[in-house]
This record gives C-alpha cells, structure tokens and sequence, in this order.
C-alpha cells in the first residue's frame, strides 16, 4: 500500500539527520530530504547525503545557497580555523548565523508546495556544541510563525516541526539510528572532513559523534584521516 503523507527532513548527510530520516521512514512518511549547498568547507557531506537518499529510498534535492559570502563562522570563512573540540559554554565560532531559521524558512515553502505539513530536523539540545538554534524554545517559536506566515497555516492544517532527537544523547541517537537499519560508516559529521569524506577527529562534531559509539558500546564506524 503506498504512504500518501509526505515530510520534508532537513538532510546534511550527517549522523543526526540520517538517523532523522530513517524515522520518519519508520512512521510510514514519504521523504523528501533537503540538503544545501552554502559555502560550507565539508561540503564532502553533500555526496554523502546523496548516497545515503538513494539507499532510503528518499526523494533529494540540493539548494544552492551562499550564505558564506556573509562569512562569520569557521563552517563558512576559510579565515577562520576550525577549533578542536573544548568543554565551555561559550557558543562556538562553528556556529553559523541563523542557520537552521533559514534551512527551516525553505523547508517550509517547500511543504507549501508539497501540500505536506510534517518537517523533520534533527537538532539535540542534549549532546551539542550550545548553538541556539537547536533548542527546543527556538523550535516551539519557528512552529508557531510557521503556522502564522503561511497560507497553509491559516487556511488548511497547521505545520509541525518534528525533533525526534532533540531530548536523546549521541548514543541514544545511534542506538535508536541502529534499531532503524541506519549505516553510519555512510554518513559524515566532521566539520573539517577532506575530499575522500575522512574526518579529522578533533573538531566539535567529531568529539561528540565517538563519545556517542563509545557510550553506545558500539564500534566507531567513522573514517579519519589518522
């Protein structure tokens, strides 16, 4: 029997999202991931997005969108090295300026346009690197304009903004990834990661993504250069 509900998952090609997409395949949706191509150094991960798509059986396009010519963020400016992961609640110059406000604004035309009203983000306020826009107070008050700029909102079916992991830790995360099928040796989370999608092991993202196996007690499937 086919699925007639749709969602949109905000696709990197990384851990989170990937585990993201393959719930929301578990809760019977058809996917349709969205990825973008916005000036990040490890846009390695676009290839991997397009991969890991293919295999689930998910509806992919990639948006083209360059908000690095803002620059102010080591994921975006070349001038700015990317840090090794540190234990402080500074927000770290890894994040990038509204990022997820403005992954979010195109999700939500797209599901205008798709007539669907379910959009997938895998944000964590658990084990993350603090950036705003992965709290569940950011998420509640981008659901609530969702709902009140769109003619879909006022007219039909309110929007939801769906955040299956955003109270798991890494490991509950890959636990939960694994039960789904999930194969991470396919994804790529490092902020730095080179042409052959191999991570450096030491920025935020990678720090985080091996205390997750190693609490998951399971073996790291990540590729690194070393």
């Amino acid at each position: 029997m086919e699925t007639t509900k749709k969602a949109i998952i905000l696709f990197s090609g990384g851990l989170d999202s990937t585990t993201c997409l393959a719930y929301a395949k578990s809760l019977g949706f058809d996917c349709h991931a969205l990825s973008f191509r916005y000036g990040q150094r490890h846009a390695v991960e676009l290839e991997a997005a397009k991969q890991i798509a293919q295999a689930l059986d998910a509806r992919h396009i990639i948006v083209d969108l360059p908000i690095s010519q803002f620059g102010g963020s080591a994921l975006t400016d070349s001038d700015l090295p990317v840090p090794a992961h540190q234990e402080n609640s500074e927000i770290p110059v890894t994040y990038v300026p509204a990022r997820n406000t403005i992954f979010l604004s195109f999700a939500l035309g797209w599901a205008e346009v798709l007539e669907t009203y379910d959009i997938f983000i895998g944000v964590s306020a658990v084990d993350y690197s603090g950036y705003p826009d992965c709290r569940p107070e950011f998420i509640e008050a981008f659901q609530k304009l969702a709902n009140l700029a769109t003619k879909t909102g006022i007219e039909e079916e309110r929007f939801r903004i769906q955040t299956p992991l955003i109270h798991l830790s890494k490991a509950q995360t890959i636990q939960l990834g694994t039960e789904l099928g999930v194969d991470y040796s396919m994804t790529i989370s490092c902020y730095q990661a080179n042409e052959k999608g191999e991570a450096c092991g030491q920025c935020d993202s990678c720090v985080l993504r091996k205390k997750g196996f190693a609490d998951a007690g399971l073996v790291d499937v990540t590729r690194y250069v070393h």
